[in-house]
């Protein structure tokens, strides 16, 4: 098992000793991180699978599963930049599990897709992570101001849905971007609302059982069906998938859940939530939300992690942890207006540096 902290500390611990330990409640229950610190990646692997790290700067790094060091399940762990050669100033973006480097037929079989904040798109086959460097490769050439914000493995036929700050969303089929060399900067993915609006998240959708999750910076989300984004051409302004107001806030983050997930939702005030994902009812594009958490004065989301859901959790009241209470998950009104089902159908010229 493969576990790594919201705050960077990694290690692996023998499976069966998680089979004979109990659950623990909040992400970080079961494990000597500070407080505030949770696991957020769990990962099923053998000693010979292959962890690939991806920072903010567009270099990857990957290590075989039996070079991460060995830890009990109450120990913390040693941080990423410990044990591989990150700079201290670029923060990993995403971790990566694939099974062989070494397979000619699972490599060319699957991709590794990644985004950029200001809306490029890449797709890239696993095959060119397969032969690494001390000091990391190039897996994306990112424009000045930008940076790589999420890469998710794929078999090239997902599809994908990206999210603005702006309250907008865009589904388009990954096979609409071909693949692309390491060095290369990539495709418009999505056109950003103005020049302060950027992407928030992007996902992978294969499993029919997902839904949509966004969550907004002031508490507010929802969760929605698949079928509720319509596939449209990449590149375009996509649809309207919360609306954005003073009351919400910005768009923060977007997930694909099933009932057997949890939400981890840290705030800016350090205070760390867990929300079990069955509690939300799937509801329609054209609503407003639920408030999932009340927060207190000008406090805001700052990010949210999907994990895996676990039966005993610590429940939230008024953004305070309260143990062994039912959930304050409360709906909120819907608003009457619809989202505009506006979409700018027209793909930009792509933008390819080779």
């Amino acid at each position: 098992v493969i576990t790594i902290s919201h705050e960077g500390y990694i290690k692996r611990t023998p499976a069966t000793e998680y089979r004979t330990q109990g659950r623990g409640g909040k992400g970080s229950k079961g494990s000597d991180s500070r407080n505030e610190d949770f696991i957020e990646h769990l990962l099923i692997a053998s000693n010979h699978n292959y962890m690939l790290f991806f920072t903010e700067a567009g270099r990857c790094f990957w290590l075989r599963v039996y070079e991460i060091p060995e830890g009990s399940r109450l120990s913390k762990g040693r941080a990423l930049q410990n044990i591989i050669n990150i700079p201290k100033e670029e923060k990993v973006k995403a971790y990566i599990k694939v099974k062989n480097l070494k397979d000619q037929e699972y490599l060319e079989n699957n991709f590794i897709i990644m985004c950029t904040k200001k809306g490029t798109i890449k797709k890239t086959s696993l095959e060119a992570y397969s032969r690494p460097r001390v000091n990391g490769i190039n897996a994306i050439n990112i424009n000045e101001g930008d940076q790589l914000l999420e890469a998710s493995l794929t078999t090239g036929s997902s599809e994908i849905v990206m999210a603005l700050r702006s309250g907008r969303a865009i589904r388009f089929n990954e096979k609409t971007v071909r693949p692309m060399g390491r060095t290369a900067t990539g495709v418009r993915g999505v056109t950003l609302a103005h020049d302060k609006d950027e992407v928030v998240g992007m996902i992978a959708i294969d499993s029919p059982e997902a839904t949509v999750l966004v969550v907004s910076e002031k508490g507010y989300g929802k969760r929605t069906d698949i079928d509720d984004y319509r596939v449209t051409n990449r590149g375009g302004k996509g649809v309207k998938t919360i609306n954005v107001t003073e009351k919400t806030g910005a768009l923060v983050a977007i997930k694909n859940v099933t009932d057997a997930d949890d939400l981890m939702i840290i705030n800016k005030s350090g205070i760390v939530i867990r929300i079990v994902v069955s509690e939300l009812r799937v509801m329609g594009r054209a609503t407003q939300g639920v408030r999932l958490i009340t927060l207190k004065g000008n406090d805001e989301i700052a990010s949210v992690a999907k994990i895996e859901h676990e039966d005993e959790v610590e429940e939230v009241e008024d953004a305070e942890i309260v143990e062994g209470e039912e959930p304050t998950t409360t709906a909120a009104e819907p608003t009457n207006e619809t989202p505009s089902d506006d979409n700018n159908a027209d793909t930009n010229e792509e933008k390819e540096e080779n």
